[in-house]
């Protein structure tokens, strides 16, 4: 490290002056050293089971508009019929969830992400 200073202000609080480049150095290194921490952390998660990876064919099937329903309910490799059962409803209104034809109470956004292991948030 360059030149640095260390300067007490008169209230007694302790600086350090140093050059900009080596300011940026420090918090880029910072930085990095959080991502990693975040990166451990997510793969811990993957590793107990606790976090799901989705391939980007599906991401990107729900970043293009389609029914999150739909998307979800093929990931998981469930007919239309399998998951209607699951979340005690007619696969008729199923598929009328999945087309956006109709309206969907709480509740059965409910019934829907827990048949598909899924928070609500994942469906919303």
């Amino acid at each position: 490290m360059a030149s640095i200073q260390f300067i007490t202000t008169p209230t007694g609080d302790r600086m350090v002056v140093m050059p900009e480049d080596e300011y940026r150095a420090l918090t880029e290194a910072a930085q990095d050293a959080e991502d990693i921490a975040d990166a451990n952390r997510i793969n811990e998660r993957i590793a107990k089971g606790q976090e799901e990876l989705i391939p980007a064919e599906f991401v990107n099937r729900i970043i293009d508009g389609e029914s999150k329903v739909k998307v979800w309910r093929e990931f998981r490799a469930m007919s239309a019929g399998e998951l209607a059962e699951k979340a005690e409803i007619s696969a008729a209104i199923l598929l009328q969830i999945e087309n956006g034809e109709r309206d969907v109470s709480f509740e059965t956004i409910k019934k829907i992400a827990a048949a598909l292991k899924i928070s609500v948030d994942d469906l919303a």
